[in-house]
């Protein structure tokens, strides 16, 4: 898992960005879900559940400004 991390955060804007796109944005979830288990954040982890379900539609355009602005995800870890 931590090397899932350290991979998606090492990846260049540009990819980063794909990824972000509507179809592929469920890699984004994982990612935050991952780095929820892995600080052992109770609340990020139902969090990142629920926007697995019900977030998506939506997610990909906050996740695309984010990583354009900042070049990472915004995450409550």
């Amino acid at each position: 898992m931590k090397n899932f991390i350290d991979s998606m955060e090492n990846l260049p804007l540009w990819a980063k960005i794909l990824l972000a796109l509507p179809a592929l944005d469920i890699i984004w979830v994982v990612y935050r879900l991952c780095k929820s288990i892995k600080k052992e954040n109770t609340l990020g982890i139902v969090l990142a559940i629920v926007l697995m379900i019900v977030g998506i539609p939506f997610l990909w355009l906050i996740d695309i400004i984010t990583l354009a602005i900042s070049n990472y995800v915004i995450w409550i870890d």
